[in-house]
This record gives structure tokens, C-alpha cells and sequence, in this order.
């Protein structure tokens, strides 16, 4: 198995998600601080959307988690307790989808097809609560804003990360509580022409994306930094970090100008959103890997 140690790009956040690449750049959420950050391929930090003021629906906590980008370049991003989708058009946020009508538990990663079409997963069940994991859908956010349960593709055990191929054809997830990654097979207009198990692993699949050979690389919270495994199920390498300087490795994505460098989110504290605030030991790592990307949007 090849091995790539990542070095640390950038670091002083809470606990960071779901990262992206698009359009030349790299973003990534700051959950707990309520923002997404744009990063240069220096390690030059900005502040890209800031929603630390927004009045939160129902009374909930604002924590920003999946996001994703539209055609027109707009971005989307979930407001993972809120239950809904955002956009955000470089000046304004407004709601795109309320999901709380399907969603049985928290929002979390989200992927974006060439058409517009958004698929976004939830854990399920409320773990921050102490329930216990149980099955539940992917969502679909159609171009207008109508949003409903991916019956099609089946339950997932706590759907987390989310990848589509670049032909559009393979949308593969992380299910976390299972310890597997789900392929679903799909048509040229979205639809479901079977499911299949892509991989089962042995520690707990968290955020991935997918290279240019259809194989995916997974973060493994517990495993110090994430995996590559083809379909079937072989682990071919791995991008490693320092446990005690890095934490937890939960998100990855493939970028870069040649999108060939493997970007790790890492952190120590999720379950303690104050603690993870204040502390700010939330980074962001990077490796070159071989074989760059082969997702049709991040």
C-alpha cells in the first residue's frame, strides 16, 4: 500500500467539514464558528460566507456543514440542525430548500450534479441527542428548489460523505454507521438503475471524493487520515497525518491546479461546539497523490 504523509496548510478553526474545490479555489466549513473559508493554494485564509449573526429557525443552532455549487456558480450550504439548504449569491443568503419536513435527524454533506440537482445526506437519527443510529434517505433538491426523499436509491445506515463520478452515472456514499460505502447506479437523467456495495471498511467512513479511476478516497476519523480503496473493496493507499497534532480526519477532497493534491479536514472536538470555538485546533491538511479527480463538480 503506497502511504503519503499530508503536511498542515492551514490551521485555528473549530471543526472543519465537507471541503470543495471549485472554479480554482478551495473552501471548507467552519462549522462551529458558522462560515465558510476559502483558502489559497499559499494558505492564505479568507472569510467567504460569514453567518455568525443569522437568526436560527426553531431555535436551533446554526452550524454550517455540506456545500455545494449550482451552474451559475452560486453556492449551496446546509444549515446541518436548521435542517434546510442556503444559497448564497456572493452578496445575499436566502433559503433554497427547507428539508425539515423529510430530514429525520441532522443534514450533512451534499453533492451537486451538472444539471443543478443536489443530493444531500443526514445521519438519521439525533446523535448529539444520544439516539440511536437508525436508516433513513438521501434528499434530492431538484434546480427549483423542490426538495424529496431518494426513495429509489434505498435506506442508508447514516448516510455522511457523498461523491458523483465525473460521466454522472455513480454517486457513491459513506455509510457511516454500517462501516461501508454504497454505490447507487444512475441514468443519464438521474435515475436509479441498481445499487451495489462499493467497499466495507474496517473503522467508520466519513467525508470522500472520487479520483479520475472511479476510486474513492475516505476519511476515517479514527484511522489518522483518510484511505483509497477501488470498488470492491482494496485499499491501495493512504494520505496519513499526526494523530496528536491533527485529531480527527473527517473530509477530503481532491484539488489543486492539476486537482491532484488530497485536502484533509481534521479536528479534535465535535460534540462540544463552545470547546471547539475556543480551542480552534481545527486544521487543514495536504498530500499529492497520483491520481487526480474525477468528480463531475465538487
Amino acid at each position: 500500500m503506497e502511504i503519503f504523509p499530508a503536511e498542515r496548510l492551514t490551521t485555528g478553526y473549530s471543526w472543519t467539514e465537507c471541503p470543495r474545490w471549485h472554479d480554482g479555489a478551495f473552501y471548507f466549513s467552519d462549522m462551529y464558528n458558522r462560515r465558510v473559508v476559502k483558502v489559497a493554494e499559499n494558505g492564505t485564509a479568507e472569510v467567504f460566507l460569514d453567518l455568525s449573526q443569522r437568526e436560527p429557525l426553531d431555535g436551533q443552532d446554526v452550524v454550517l456543514i455540506g456545500t455545494g455549487f449550482l451552474p451559475d456558480g452560486r453556492m449551496l450550504v446546509n444549515s446541518m440542525h436548521e435542517r434546510v439548504v442556503l444559497v448564497y449569491d456572493g452578496a445575499d443568503v436566502s433559503l433554497y430548500a427547507d428539508l425539515r419536513g423529510l430530514a429525520t435527524g441532522p443534514i450533512n454533506d451534499m453533492v451537486v450534479d451538472a444539471n443543478g440537482r443536489a443530493y444531500v445526506t443526514q445521519l438519521g437519527f439525533e446523535l448529539w441527542q444520544g439516539e440511536a443510529p437508525k436508516e433513513s434517505y438521501i434528499m434530492i433538491v431538484e434546480p427549483d428548489g423542490t426538495a424529496r426523499d431518494f426513495v429509489e436509491a434505498g435506506p442508508m445506515m447514516g448516510a455522511n460523505g457523498i461523491a458523483l463520478s465525473a460521466d454522472g452515472r455513480t454517486l457513491v456514499t459513506a455509510e457511516a454507521f454500517a462501516n461501508r460505502i454504497a454505490a447507487v447506479d444512475l441514468d443519464a437523467d438521474g435515475g436509479v438503475t441498481g445499487r451495489r456495495l462499493f467497499a466495507e471498511v474496517a473503522e467508520l467512513p466519513d467525508g470522500m471524493c472520487l479520483d479520475a479511476e472511479g476510486a474513492v478516497w475516505v476519511a476515517q476519523p479514527t484511522g489518522a487520515g483518510a484511505i483509497r480503496i477501488l470498488d470492491g473493496g482494496e485499499v491501495v493507499a493512504k494520505v496519513t497525518v499526526p494523530a496528536e497534532e491533527a485529531g480527527n480526519s473527517v473530509a477530503c477532497v481532491l484539488g489543486g491546479p492539476d486537482r491532484s493534491s488530497l485536502y484533509l479536514c481534521c479536528g479534535f472536538e465535535v460534540f462540544d461546539a463552545d470547546k471547539s470555538r475556543r480551542e480552534g485546533q481545527g486544521s487543514i491538511w495536504r498530500a499529492d497523490v497520483p491520481v487526480g479527480a474525477g468528480e463531475a463538480r465538487p
